[in-house]
């Protein structure tokens, strides 16, 4: 096979790495002949045949060529890549820094409204759902609920019936209908309508006083009394569900925002990850709580793969600045420093990475009482370089005044493009003032005799 020559003037952009990471071992991982996202070998349900590959235009920037072959690790054998060329060579366009911009939406593990995008299959011990049935109840959606709650009680009234009318039926009291000598166990049940009647009214304590249970048949109040237990005890399960299910605060989520982009600039010298968060409702949240969630992949030394890798992202824990007070929109920040994993993350490489920061806050209802959890996501091209929020509060007669139009508007600032660590880098090797040098050349002075100026010696006084 002929390889083109490649034009001048144009390099491959990834520098030879030491260790081979998650990106260049992609054609050493097994994964089916399916569409991958890009958290790397996770297929995708519904994926047709590749679209061709975009040809290459005189004015498109140069792309990464993946040209470089990187041999498989000790221990390890090679494979051969599964799929036609061009999904392979398409998906390593997608590592490139140019190709990035242009890149189509990848799945999400946390939607912008909060829910989360896992499916959960294969599922063996599907018995564990009902030993928790409240939970179950609850958790199902209105539909469901609504037909298992009707169904509770439309299947006993039924069950019961079907009783009431067979123990007539054994006794002879359909057989003596009419009859005013004759002495039933339960008077005026003569059919199934008239036995699933009163079994309606046994079960609800309705009482219209046509039918009822006498003292010629003791399987008759046997039935009642287990009727009675059953009622209540649905009773119970159904009422708790639903007022459960009715009090969740999980609508209230739905009024506590959050920005839809992250900026990152500096403040206080100090280069800081940044998102605002506000509460719609005046009832406040009480003792609201704030966590970010770092979702990342990575390759180990060792070489293991780590899909969706979860890392803390530090939000002010030490100093009790992730506790909030909701009452106005509040700018969260992440102060990156060298515990931070964004501690090597510049503007450039900010385009080449691939992650998402899941946002949870968490608070207790001020009206219920009961614990609200709203969640949010960002995606690395949800996060803009050199950019800060406007204020949206102003001061008011008596008041202050949250104008919530201003609530994602951002405004660009001066912000180097550089990494924290290089900033703080080029900070340690900048020189020191002429004073500050001249005073490190100076032997150092023995204690007490730094501040005490020493006096000319007095002449002898000759008279």
């Amino acid at each position: 096979m002929v390889v083109p020559e490649e034009p001048r003037g144009r390099s491959n952009s990834v520098p030879p790495a030491q260790t081979p990471t998650a990106k260049h071992m992609l054609p050493y991982l097994p994964r089916p002949p399916t569409h991958t996202s890009h958290y790397g070998t996770f297929p995708q349900k519904g994926g047709g045949e590749p679209s061709p590959a975009t040809p290459h235009r005189p004015s498109d920037p140069p792309r990464c060529t993946p040209a470089t072959r990187w041999p498989p690790l000790p221990g390890t054998r090679s494979r051969t890549p599964e799929g036609p060329p061009g999904r392979r060579r398409r998906l390593l366009e997608e590592e490139g820094p140019v190709a990035q911009g242009g890149k189509r939406q990848r799945q999400r593990y946390v939607t912008k409204v909060g829910k989360c995008q896992v499916n959960l299959g294969n599922i063996q011990e599907k018995k564990r759902f009902l030993s928790d049935i409240f939970t179950t109840i609850v958790d199902l959606k209105y539909r469901w609920f609504l037909f298992v709650f009707m169904m509770c009680y439309i299947l006993t009234w039924v069950a019961f019936g079907t009783v009431y009318f067979l123990d007539a039926w054994a006794r002879g009291d359909v057989a003596h209908r009419g009859d005013p000598s004759w002495r039933a166990c339960i008077q005026n049940v003569d059919g199934f309508v008239s036995a699933l009647l009163f079994s309606v009214e046994s079960q609800r304590t309705i009482g219209y006083g046509a039918r009822m249970v006498t003292a010629d048949c003791a399987e008759g109040v046997i039935l009642l009394m287990a009727q009675s237990i059953v009622g209540s005890m649905i009773d119970a399960l159904m009422v708790g569900c639903m007022f459960v299910k009715i009090s969740r605060p999980k609508k209230r989520a739905q009024t506590l925002i959050f920005s839809k982009n992250c900026v990152i600039s500096r403040r206080d010298e100090q280069l800081c990850l940044m998102f605002r968060v506000g509460d719609l409702r005046d009832s406040h949240m009480v003792d609201a709580k704030i966590r970010a969630k770092l979702i990342k992949s990575r390759q180990t030394a060792e070489g293991e793969f780590i899909p969706l890798e979860q890392s803390e992202l530090n939000l002010g824990y030490e100093t009790g600045e992730d506790r909030l007070f909701l009452v106005e929109p509040q700018i969260v920040c992440h102060v990156i420093d060298c515990r931070s994993p964004f501690w090597d993350l510049s503007a450039e490489s900010l385009r080449r990475e691939q992650f998402e920061i899941i946002i949870i806050l968490e608070g207790i209802v001020e009206a219920t009482g009961m614990t609200c959890q709203a969640r949010t996501s960002y995606t690395e091209d949800e996060i803009l370089w050199g950019y800060r929020f406007e204020p949206c509060m102003s001061l008011e007669k008596g008041a202050f005044h949250v104008d919530y139009s201003r609530f994602e508007m951002t405004f660009e600032v001066q912000t180097p493009a550089a990494s924290a660590k290089e900033l703080q880098e080029r900070q340690e090797l900048q020189p020191l003032p002429l004073g500050l040098c001249w005073d490190q050349l100076l032997p150092p002075r023995p204690p007490g005799t730094g501040q005490r100026r020493e006096e000319p010696p007095e002449p002898w006084d000759t008279d």
